[in-house]
């Protein structure tokens, strides 16, 4: 098993990048006119499969979120997930989870 590399930030996605590739990404894009961030596609390589990359890339828009005091859309089966998961993550889900 390989260790989990530091999570990138890039344009419009977080990232774990290892072997000249990236080995997770979660992608989301800002809703223009509420300025919510709407997670639309999370990966996990099979070689991070079953460590907790996947909940780390949600973790880190849950931050971004809070720090720039904007909401968050999960749009992606695995975010929806784990929203439903992280009761903790409620004071950065919109409303009703839909894009407003």
């Amino acid at each position: 098993m390989k260790n989990m590399e530091q999570i990138v930030q890039g344009e419009g996605r977080f990232y774990i990048a290892g072997d000249g590739k990236d080995l997770a990404q979660i992608t989301y894009k800002t809703d223009k006119t509420t300025g919510n961030l709407v997670i639309d596609h999370t990966f996990v390589s099979e070689d991070l499969r079953g460590q907790g990359a996947g909940e780390k890339l949600v973790r880190a828009v849950v931050d971004k979120a809070r720090a720039e005091q904007v909401k968050i859309v999960p749009v992606c089966p695995y975010a929806v997930h784990q929203f439903k998961k992280h009761a903790e993550y409620g004071d950065v889900l919109s409303g009703n989870g839909d894009r407003s």
